[in-house]
């Protein structure tokens, strides 16, 4: 008889994928774009929506369908471009950046209030205390992730819940208990609510993670014997949709929550210091706490997924095991995440702009390869269009902006860091007529 989910495994895949998700930048950006945006809020969450649960669902809708790897998502850009790819994306949203900041962010915006460390504390007690803090943060990740059979029951069945159950709270006091009333739109909100409200989003690199957690929500399946691929497709799909549920129900609370939050603190103030204050308001003298321990179980549950991801990942590449690999990924991370967090956006922020363009024409156009006659001539030259592109606005976010030409400054949609689209759109128009006038490729077998 095949082996089949019970309906409460199905929720904690769900409920897993949910939690890998919700770090601390995905609670820390919609209260920032809630208070600018004033009375547009809702035309800018409509925006910060589509990039921000729309692309990271249809990515992990895209990787089902293909078994979960981002490897196997490139097969029609060949095997060696292919590994590549997924090789830079791992490591960016891995080793590189994305785990090291979710210490760095539990540090400063979660556990560094509560034991008193702040802008005032010198650098070097702050450097230290990073360093213990980092220590004994990845120590957890890298125990936890050893055993990623027990991912569903460590984090599916427990993590996730109380990371669930401190979001709800927090969701449903900002329905319940608003601070006040919203002050009037920004100036750039007052002319391009929706279109910020979607760079807002598209930066939170969520697509980036749900190529990277694909792989661990389907060997969380198959940890429970599911190996029809049919039903890991289907298991894969429904943790995809109740991750985007809740993803969107969370940072419909968190607009709300910032919108409301006017007369609290300054306009300019980033989602960190939004929180602070709200829950410091709603909550006295615990809201603090309560802060630091929500902060400190999103960024946990990140880095635990990542870890396995690219142990994972990496373990079919390279001569060590999955457990050797944890422990040098986990070490490696620790001791990046001492760079603090300024110095680490201020180095991803250029390199994950000029990726992510490609990893997301590679994700849309994997779902009409029955279009083609042949996939990888309509795939390969736009994603290589759209590196171009997202390399020329990486170089723009980076220190290196001088280099790039006057003529290529200001490119259409360059302000919403989409100006590799309309380029990208006409290499697919001109690639697909060339693919219709060409037909299938002919294989010719020769014979000694």
């Amino acid at each position: 008889m095949m082996k089949r989910l019970t309906t409460r495994d199905i929720l904690a895949l769900g409920f897993m994928t949910f939690a890998l998700f919700v770090g601390a930048g995905n609670i820390i950006f919609p209260p920032m774009v809630g208070i600018q945006s004033g009375e547009h809020v809702w035309v800018s969450a409509i925006g910060f929506l589509i990039t921000a649960v729309g692309l990271p669902v249809v990515t992990v809708i895209a990787l089902a369908r293909v078994g979960g790897g981002v490897d196997s998502l490139s097969t029609p850009v060949g095997k060696a471009a292919g590994i590549v790819l997924a090789m830079v994306c791992y490591l960016a949203v891995g080793p590189l950046f994305a785990t090291p900041r979710t210490a760095t962010v539990s540090f400063e915006v979660g556990i560094g209030p509560l034991v008193g460390i702040g802008p005032l504390v010198g650098e070097k007690s702050k450097s230290l205390a990073l360093a213990i803090y980092s220590a004994i943060y990845f120590s957890l990740v890298i125990v936890i992730s050893l055993f990623p059979g027990k991912l569903l029951d460590t984090v599916g069945h427990f993590l996730a819940p109380v990371k669930i159950v401190a979001l709800a709270i927090l969701g449903i006091a900002a329905l319940m208990w608003p601070a006040g009333n919203n002050l009037p739109a920004t100036e750039i909100y007052q002319h391009a609510a929706f279109s910020n409200g979607f760079v807002n989003g598209y930066l939170t690199m969520d697509t980036l993670g749900a190529l990277v957690f694909g792989i661990v929500i389907v060997n969380a399946a198959r940890s429970r014997g599911i190996e029809n691929p049919q039903l890991l497709t289907r298991y894969t799909v429904l943790a995809g949709l109740i991750a985007g549920v809740g993803l969107t129900l969370v940072y419909l609370s968190l607009f709300k929550l910032g919108s409301d939050s006017g007369s609290l603190i300054r306009q300019s103030a980033n989602g960190a210091a939004i929180l602070h204050a709200y829950v410091q308001h709603t909550f006295g003298a615990g809201g603090s706490l309560f802060l630091g321990v929500l902060i400190f179980i999103a960024c946990m549950v990140t880095a635990i997924g990542l870890t396995c991801a690219c142990a994972e990942f990496f373990a079919q590449y390279i001569p060590l095991s999955y457990k050797t690999l944890v422990v040098i990924l986990g070490v490696f991370a620790m001791i990046i995440s001492n760079l603090g967090l300024t110095h680490l956006i201020a180095i991803s922020v250029p390199v994950l702009t000029a990726i992510y363009p490609p990893c997301i024409v590679l994700v849309m156009l994997s779902f009409t390869l029955n279009w083609w006659q042949e996939a990888g001539r309509i795939i390969k030259p736009a994603m290589a269009v759209s590196l171009v592109f997202g390399i020329i606005d990486g170089l723009k976010a980076s220190d290196f902006s001088s280099v790039v030409p006057a003529s290529l400054q200001h490119l259409p949609l360059s302000e919403q860091n989409l100006s590799w689209l309309p380029p990208v759109l006409v290499v697919i128009i001109v690639a697909a007529i060339i693919d219709r006038m060409k037909g299938k490729a002919v294989s010719v077998k020769t014979t000694q």
